[in-house]
């Protein structure tokens, strides 16, 4: 049996959230404004697209196309999948792109289009991550990782002595094992714990879109390449790799600051599967904010740098986590909680080394194994 199909949390306290959610709800009332995305979030979804596929037309006209140029529009191509990660998909796979049910299932197929899966995606994600945030066995974000150790909980192996060293080169790999590896691995494991059957999904059909947009993806990105332009395949391959290490550098970058950082909490539930506090306030101890005050910044990693806001109210699309940050920060404040965040992304990179190094030290108590 796994781990969060025993999880509860507590339901104590619980007054912080109801009075949050009312501050919010009446914030999005009295300016008469929506939840879902508006003209800046139109105009970031179709600059992040082209971001991703005028560097690809680029390179696939073959137009005055050398090594270099090759390489520099993949690194391009890099920084658009990551925006449609960070700004796009993730807003329509959470449902909070639009109102409307297939506009945001439309959208998030946006996943599938650079080599993800959207529906693995809302499993890892969704369910797991923003339920059981930083609980060891239920995030998979945190645990468990191999040769990173994420969580105190987590076995140690003397090759973790070093992850605050090497973490940095295997997270460009992120995508890159998403796209040819992962991904298999995860439907499969989701469907043997009941997770395809929880989330009402068809694990055929499922299999199907997986395979099929799998198959268009790596069709266009290199079967296509290696047939029409002038390099030996290994170039492109290498273009390929290129762009799915830029990519995955700047979602773990992103991400990793949010959770796996000096100052955040890691709950242990008790022997009833039972957690000490509840949802919200389980979620403001275990994420930080960064960088609040950077606009270029938040903007283009889709307001994640605002993550309390985001796991508070992940149906709100990220455009509006500025607004209602002070909301939040001021209700958390006054009911004596942690709203926690670092002045500049820099100084959450230096948070997330640090941790990572003290996560690799040997614990007391494997001192004898």
């Amino acid at each position: 049996m796994s781990l969060y199909s025993t999880l509860k949390f507590s339901n104590t306290r619980s007054d912080f959230f109801t009075t949050l959610n009312k501050r919010v709800n009446e914030y999005f009332k009295s300016n008469e404004i929506s939840r879902h995305a508006n003209a800046e979030m139109i105009v970031k979804t179709i600059f992040m697209f082209c971001l991703y596929f005028v560097p690809y037309g680029f390179i696939i006209s073959g137009s005055f196309l050398n090594t270099w140029l090759l390489f520099g529009l993949c690194i391009a191509m890099g920084l658009g999948k990551a925006g449609i990660g960070l700004s796009i998909m993730h807003d329509a796979n959470h449902g909070s792109y639009s109102s409307k049910a297939w506009v945001n299932n439309l959208v998030g197929y946006a996943l599938n289009l650079i080599g993800g899966n959207a529906f693995n995606w809302k499993v890892q994600h969704n369910v797991l991550h923003h339920t059981y945030t930083n609980v060891h066995d239920a995030d998979e974000d945190i645990s468990p990782r191999g040769v990173l150790r994420m969580s105190p909980q987590s076995k140690w192996r003397p090759i973790h002595r070093f992850q605050h060293i090497y973490a940095w080169a295997l997270y460009g790999l992120l995508t890159f094992v998403w796209i040819l590896f992962k991904d298999y691995g995860r439907i499969m494991r989701y469907n043997n714990e009941g997770l395809v059957e929880k989330m009402k999904a068809n694990i055929y059909k499922e299999w199907a879109i997986l395979i099929f947009s799998k198959a268009i993806y790596l069709t266009y990105i290199l079967v296509l390449p290696i047939l029409i332009l002038p390099f030996a395949w290994w170039w492109i391959f290498l273009g390929f790799f290129i762009m799915h290490f830029v990519s995955g550098f700047i979602l773990a970058v992103i991400f990793q600051p949010a959770h796996v950082v000096d100052g955040t909490e890691y709950p242990d539930p008790d022997h009833t599967g039972k957690l000490e506090n509840n949802w919200a306030i389980h979620q403001l101890k275990t994420t930080t904010n960064f960088a609040q005050r950077s606009r270029i910044f938040s903007w283009y990693v889709g307001g994640l740098n605002l993550q309390v806001e985001h796991h508070l109210f992940p149906n709100i699309c990220h455009v509006h986590y500025r607004k209602i940050s002070n909301i939040v920060k001021t209700t958390a404040e006054e009911f004596g909680l942690p709203y926690k965040s670092y002045d500049t992304f820099t100084k959450a990179i230096v948070g997330h080394a640090k941790l990572l190094k003290e996560l690799g030290k040997r614990p007391i108590l494997q001192v004898g194994m």
